[in-house]
């Protein structure tokens, strides 16, 4: 018998173009990424991560590594895992993409509470990576929360993190530095960084 969460999943329709096609009611579409779908549980405080297709291999890698970083308060606890999605908290905020887009400050003290969190990942075997703007969390209490650790076994190192930390002081600390940012401006940057045509921020 399908528990509630299997049944969810089985709604979720994605054609072959790894395009949302339908999904229940009672899911809130919240996010669309390289591998993935996240829905909000309506009613709840959970998600749903429902992985394309393709990629429904990485529902049991990510939940294995959040099982790693069980109990660190920075990252999401996962309650199922099945054979294309994973059940986890819903992490309610804005993301430091959402933050620059919107205005909104982000303080150093943010960033020594990501890197403490990273530490913590770092200090059980993990090598965190792929750490950008979308999918770091400011909740509302001014904390943060870090989610898709998807590639926190990766064997290379990862610039991305540093790399920020690098501009945040080299340009978002100015106070000639606009701190409300146009959404598709910060996407141009993107685009640039992952083509590595941005000197001295090369990935």
């Amino acid at each position: 018998m399908l528990n509630i969460y299997q049944a969810l999943s089985k709604t979720v329709v994605i054609n072959k173009g790894n395009r949302l096609i339908s999904y229940d009611d009672s899911l809130e579409l919240v996010g669309t990424g390289r591998s993935a779908f996240v829905f909000r549980v309506k009613s709840t405080n959970h998600a749903m991560k429902l992985f394309f297709p393709v990629f429904s291999y990485l529902a049991k890698e990510e939940a294995s590594i959040y099982e790693v970083l069980k109990g660190i308060v920075y990252f999401p606890s996962i309650y199922e895992v099945g054979a294309n999605y994973i059940v986890m908290d819903y992490v309610e905020g804005l993301t430091l993409f959402e933050c620059m887009s919107h205005g909104k400050i982000i303080t150093s003290t943010h960033l020594k509470e990501i890197d403490y969190a990273l530490s913590l990942a770092a200090n059980r075997g993990l090598n965190p990576s792929d750490i950008h703007l979308r999918n770091i969390f400011i909740m509302s209490t001014g904390s943060i929360k870090i989610i898709d650790v998807t590639r926190f076994r990766q064997k290379k190192e990862c610039s991305q993190w540093p790399n920020l930390k690098k501009a945040y002081k080299q340009f978002y600390c100015r106070r000639w530095f606009p701190k409300k940012i146009p959404a598709f401006l910060l996407n141009i940057i993107a685009f640039f960084y992952k083509k590595d045509l941005i000197p001295y921020y090369r990935t």
